[in-house]
């Protein structure tokens, strides 16, 4: 399946969708390392991005993405519709990222 192919809307122009194939998800649960948590405090103190925890939020949500992608290829999906990210904190200072949409099979018009 192609990540061109993946979209948060209910369609995907130039495609009819044959068959909904019903929702697709990735999850991933991540912490926070001890020396993680020291760089970024040192960053809080001069402001601005925080770049280290950006790099894991990055990461994290790139791993249930590919998850989810993955889950709708075995399903046998052409694309992915409605995607969406949703993250929870499960207790202080570990987090899942839920990447999740609804696998279709498409036809080009």
């Amino acid at each position: 399946m192609e990540k061109s192919l993946i979209t948060t809307a209910l369609e995907i122009p130039g495609y009819k969708i044959t068959q909904n194939l019903g929702i697709v998800r990735g999850i991933t649960v991540r912490s926070r390392s001890i020396l993680g948590n020291i760089a970024g405090g040192f960053q809080t103190i001069f402001g601005g991005n925080i770049s280290i925890y950006q790099e894991l939020c990055e990461k994290t949500r790139k791993e249930a993405f590919d998850l989810m992608v993955q889950h709708a290829s075995e399903i046998g999906a052409h694309a992915i519709i409605c995607m969406r990210y949703d993250a929870n904190e499960v207790m202080n200072g570990v987090t899942e990222v839920l990447a999740y949409g609804t696998a279709v099979k498409i036809e080009k018009l």
